[in-house]
């Protein structure tokens, strides 16, 4: 399983970003996808996770804001971030998991078995 993000780029607070991860080696549907970001010195941060049926879930931190997202037919899961925050400045990943129930989003880094290689996210105040 391959991924690769993209779609990070420099905005000003209240601004938005469409992060962009395409995927290859896997079916999407048997998988769980989520969005984490990190700051150097900091841990990885479940952001947002879908589930194999659709269903997803947000950190507290983002909800009402970011917006995940997949299309199936091309391989490629979304985050749509839209009033954006200082504090949401940071490296943003995302990861694929199979562990147990696929159809269950999970927030948790220790849940994921691929990485991508991350997207770097920043915002100015």
């Amino acid at each position: 399983v391959q991924l690769v993000e993209s779609g990070g780029g420099s905005v000003q607070a209240g601004g938005s970003l469409r992060l962009s991860c395409a995927a290859s080696g896997y079916t999407g549907s048997t998988y769980y996808m989520g969005w984490f970001r990190q700051d150097p010195g900091k841990g990885r941060e479940g952001v947002a996770s879908i589930g194999g049926y659709g269903n997803t879930i947000y950190a507290d931190s983002v909800k009402g804001r970011f917006t995940i997202s997949e299309d199936n037919a091309k391989n490629t899961l979304y985050l749509q971030m839209n009033s954006l925050k200082p504090e949401d400045t940071a490296m943003y990943y995302c990861a694929a998991g199979r562990n147990g129930g696929w159809w269950t989003p999970r927030l948790t880094p220790s849940d994921y078995n691929y990485w991508g290689q991350g997207t770097q996210v920043s915002v100015s105040s």
